[in-house]
């Protein structure tokens, strides 16, 4: 979960509208392509069977970790739950061994026949300034190379997860291209996910875009309740923040040679307190539109339903250190629903 910045977050101006909007109940009914992050940042959480338990009750198919944890993996086992497993940054450096790459795909894929996993994310969110940054990509051709020996290539794709931080212009969204800084860095990940067939795992949080400059976005825009469209770019309407901001990043891409990669998005949530706009209403609406949304595709892949994962399960209260985000759980630890869900499916 990244922090927006006011250099690239004021993109996707909208005028303000007032609109009530109330909440009539989440439902991921019928939406295959919503999956929930289950973070594990928490000393009240249940236990991995009971987690299991509550996305198999709950119809959702899809789960992204951030760590190989084998107690999850072996809850796991046989649900038919679809996984994305991740790699920590700080656990990229010796992944630019070979032998190593090898050794966690031994460990953490191979041993578990009955998991279905389906990406596996090396490192969550870095920067081209941070240290890990010079690790990520042979990192990734590590695994890759790992994955291919053991024939998995068809079945698990391997790529990274990275923040909309790495835009240096976003408005409007067929100007999205990433900044100078990232460029270099980013496309050479791009290419190779390109000549493999792997998406790109991007976290989409128009709350942040939101918070970030309140005066100049609306908030029905960051909560698809805007009535009509927001931004005109082209012969393309927005009336969301956040297929403005996917489209920024297909833009992106394009500019990049690389027009065809697909976008998962790996992350995108809204905090029931502890900020600005943070509510249960909020949240709640959000939540119910995103899932209702995601069906249908952005303005610029109209009809192709986009992959996403709902942050997070869970509220978790050793996140930090901003205290909304222990915020972010579509369920309490007690497992008790926060949003009026009566079914996921």
């Amino acid at each position: 979960m990244a922090f927006f910045n006011a250099n690239n977050r004021k993109a996707l101006l909208a005028p303000i509208f007032l609109l009530g909007f109330f909440i009539s109940g989440l439902k991921l009914a019928g939406a295959q392509s919503v999956g929930v992050c289950n973070g594990k940042n928490g000393n009240d959480l249940p236990s991995d069977g009971e987690v299991i338990d509550l996305y198999k009750s709950n119809g959702i198919g899809r789960m992204r970790i951030y760590e190989p944890y084998s107690s999850t993996l072996d809850a796991l086992k046989g649900s038919n739950i679809e996984l994305i497993i991740g790699i920590l940054n700080k656990d990229l450096q010796g992944l630019t061994n070979a032998a190593a790459a090898t050794t966690w795909v031994q460990n953490n894929i191979r041993n578990w026949p009955d998991v279905k996993f389906k990406y596996i994310a090396v490192g969550n969110e870095v920067h081209p300034g941070d240290a890990e940054a010079q690790y990520v990509l042979p990192a990734i051709q590590n695994i890759h190379n790992a994955i291919v020996a053991a024939s998995l290539q068809d079945q698990i794709k391997v790529s990274t997860s990275i923040d909309t931080t790495l835009l240096g212009s976003s408005y409007p969204p067929s100007a999205g291209s990433f900044s100078d800084s990232a460029n270099s860095y980013i496309t050479a990940i791009v290419n190779f996910l390109v000549s493999n067939g792997a998406p790109l795992l991007v976290n989409v949080y128009p709350y942040f875009s939101y918070t970030d400059d309140p005066s100049q976005i609306s908030l029905p825009y960051a909560l698809f309740t805007s009535p009509g469209v927001v931004v005109n770019d082209g012969n393309l309407g927005y009336q969301n923040l956040f297929d403005a901001l996917v489209d920024a990043h297909y833009s992106a891409l394009e500019k990049v040679g690389a027009p065809n990669l697909k976008i998962v998005v790996s992350e995108s949530g809204w905090p029931s307190e502890g900020g600005d706009a943070a509510s249960v209403d909020n949240a709640g609406t959000y939540y119910k539109n995103l899932i209702n949304h995601v069906k249908g595709g952005t303005p610029k892949r109209q009809g192709q339903a986009i992959e996403a994962y709902l942050f997070a399960m869970f509220d978790e209260n050793l996140k930090g250190p901003e205290e909304i985000e222990k915020h972010f759980g579509l369920f309490l630890p007690n497992k008790q629903n926060k949003y009026q869900i009566t079914s996921f499916g």
